[in-house]
Formats: C-alpha cells, structure tokens, sequence
C-alpha cells in the first residue's frame, strides 16, 4: 500500500511539475496582452485626431477651382478610414478578443492602401502646383495668385506629411496584431500538447 501511494504521490508531482511550464508559458504568452500593452488606444486617438484634420480639410480644398486632391475625394474617404481605424483601436483596447484584432487588422491594411493612393495622387498635384507659382510670380499676375498657390501647396503638403505619419503608426499596429494573432494560434497549439508522464519513478 506504501509502494502504491507513493507511486501515486510521485506521479502527481510529476503531472504536477511537467504541468507548471505549461501553464507558465502560456500565462507568459498572452498574444492578446500583448497586442494591448502597445496601447493601441493612445495610438488610436492620434489618427481620430488626423482623420479630423483630413476631413476638415477637404471642406477647404472643395472651393477650389483649382485641382486638389477633392478631385477623387481623398480628404473625405480617407479621413473616414482614419476615425474607423481610431474608433477600432480604441474599442480592442476596452474589449479585447481574437475578432476584433483581426478586423483592425484588415482595416489597417485597407486604409495602408488608402494612403498609397493618396500619396500618389499628392505627388502628381504637387508638379502642377510647381507650375502655378512659377506663373504667378515670374508672369506678373496679381500677387494674391503667389498667395493662393502657396496655400494650396501648404495644405496639400500639411495632409501628404499627415498621411505619412498615419501611415508609420498603421505599419506598427498591423505588424503587432499580426503577431498577436499569430502567438494566438501558437498558444492554441501548446495547450494542446499532452504534459509527459515520468512513469521511470514507479518501476
């Protein structure tokens, strides 16, 4: 009776102590922990805070005669891309799940693509504009011109600067939440793992 207790006792510690790692290291994981403790909500604010500006921005740029980047309506879908990705961040951080991460990935993701396109579009205007004050100020226009394609190369630049801002703080985001869901399926798979038995005690 004292060999079968203490081959029961012993097989106990040994389930016990092959069991400890395991629940350390996935208490040590925490993919979703993980994702928070980079504050997406701080880092949310900040693009609530330029899809603002974005948007404020084009109901300037919308009076213009000349061309702005309103012309595809970049201030308008683009600052919208920005509050839902703010908005999302925001809300993962209060209500942490595997679902939510994924969809402010993917949100990440098509708003990146957003400001490829913004971005590219900028580039372009900022040729023309090169154009307008050359005209204004070597063909002796009215000195309010000089002054006009000055503004409009200010704000264009002010939203392409912006843009590229965003868009560093969208990198980081989508490369911590795809490590998060990547650590996820880790964890899945670790918890899973059958803890070893050191039956070698009781022979």
């Amino acid at each position: 009776m004292e060999g079968t207790e203490s081959t029961t006792r012993e097989r106990t510690t040994g389930r016990d102590g092959s069991q400890a790692p395991n629940d350390t290291l996935l208490m040590s994981s925490k993919p979703l922990h993980r994702f928070i403790q980079k504050e997406p909500r701080s880092l949310g604010i900040v693009i609530l805070i330029f899809g603002c500006a974005e948007l404020l921005m084009g109901f300037q740029l919308s009076k213009e005669n000349e061309p702005t980047s309103f012309a595809i309506y970049i201030p308008f879908w683009q600052g919208v891309l920005f509050l839902v990705c703010g908005n999302l961040s925001i809300y993962t951080e209060l209500h942490p799940s595997k679902k939510m991460v994924t969809v402010c990935l993917a949100m990440y993701v098509v708003s990146l693509l957003g400001i490829v396109v913004s971005i590219g579009y900028r580039i372009h205007l900022f040729s023309g504009y090169r154009y307008l004050q050359y005209r204004a100020e070597y063909q002796l226009e009215d000195i309010w011109a000089v002054y006009r394609a000055d503004q409009l190369f200010g704000i264009e630049g002010l939203l392409f600067t912006s843009s590229l801002c965003v868009s560093v703080l969208l990198i980081f985001l989508c490369a911590v939440a795809r490590l998060a869901l990547k650590s996820t399926h880790t964890q899945i798979i670790v918890q899973h793992i059958p803890a070893p038995l050191s039956d070698t005690t009781s022979y």
